[in-house]
């Protein structure tokens, strides 16, 4: 295998706080030229199965996907997890008690806004939610741009939905020791997501890197939807000092919403090692197609 091959190990669907369907994704991602999929919905793996069936019925190679939301030095940062069982009840148990948090967290949520004299806000979200289990910021931001409240989520969350707005309130999730031991004791692969977007000292980011590589993470997102081009270059020289393996994926969330379009973003960097050179065993693989003839091709 090798880094010359469209790969997308990070996107959402309904069953989190994306407006596709496992389905639809998998036919998005096959008709934009990718070869291997994960389909990564936050802290739920309810949608791994159609993912995985619909990737196999087109000629994609898939592999289980998951961010988990993990709480460090009072941030919010996502894990994602790769190629891992989803049967095992360790993770099973792990998840549902990060997704127990959220309907509390979204009834504060609503109140704040109510205070901001924006009413229904917890009811108008929840129409967004595919999951009622994993109502989101995303999905109060639609809310608000359909209420004419705000012309576009990104204009939601500057507004109101950031720290000091609002309609932020704090929620404690897994910690970054439980997130990276469920996923490799299921067999999977913990991968650092979107490094750049988290506001960390360099001291602060060189502790979260240390920290994860002691529990035992294994990789780190190099090429992401929102990552500069200057920074795919920047974590490719991290993945290199901390001796992870890189991976690829565009984040993407809705054909309205997100910046990068599922299997439009350049290849990673050749100096670094891809995270599915360690996941070939995990790799649900296509039943026409092989994957090393796919990257060979340059697909």
């Amino acid at each position: 295998m090798t880094s010359i091959l469209n790969a997308d190990l990070h996107c959402h669907s309904v069953v989190s706080d994306g407006t596709l369907t496992p389905e639809a994704l998998a036919a998005r991602a096959k008709a934009n030229g990718v070869v291997l999929w994960a389909l990564t919905d936050h802290d739920e793996i309810g949608g791994q199965q159609r993912a995985a069936t619909a990737a196999k019925a087109l000629g994609l190679h898939y592999l289980t996907g998951v961010e988990i939301s993990v709480t460090f030095i009072g941030q919010t940062v996502h894990i994602v997890g790769l190629g891992f069982d989803p049967e095992n009840p360790a993770l099973q148990l792990g998840l549902s008690q990060t997704r127990g948090g959220r309907g509390q967290r979204a009834r504060d949520m609503s109140a704040g806004l109510a205070k901001a004299g924006i009413h229904g806000a917890y009811e108008g979200a929840l129409k967004f939610a595919g999951n009622h289990d994993l109502i989101s910021r995303t999905h109060f931001a639609r809310f608000l741009v359909e209420s004419c409240v705000c012309k576009d989520t990104n204009e939601v969350f500057r507004k109101y939905l950031t720290e000091g707005k609002p309609g932020f309130v704090e929620h404690r999730w897994a910690s970054l020791k439980d997130a990276v031991t469920w996923i490799t004791q299921a067999g999977g692969v913990a991968v650092i997501a979107h490094p750049a977007r988290y506001k960390f000292t360099a001291n602060q980011e060189f502790a979260l890197f240390t920290e994860f590589k002691g529990h035992g993470g294994q990789g780190v997102e190099v090429v992401t939807g929102s990552h500069t081009p200057a920074e795919y270059l920047t974590y490719a020289d991290t993945a290199r000092e901390f001796g992870l393996v890189a991976s690829r994926g565009s984040d993407f969330h809705s054909p309205d919403e997100s910046h990068t379009e599922l299997g439009t973003l350049p290849h990673l960097p050749g100096n670094v090692t891809p995270v599915w050179e360690l996941l070939a065993q995990r790799i649900q693989y296509a039943a026409v197609t092989s994957l090393g003839a796919d990257a060979a091709a340059g697909h």
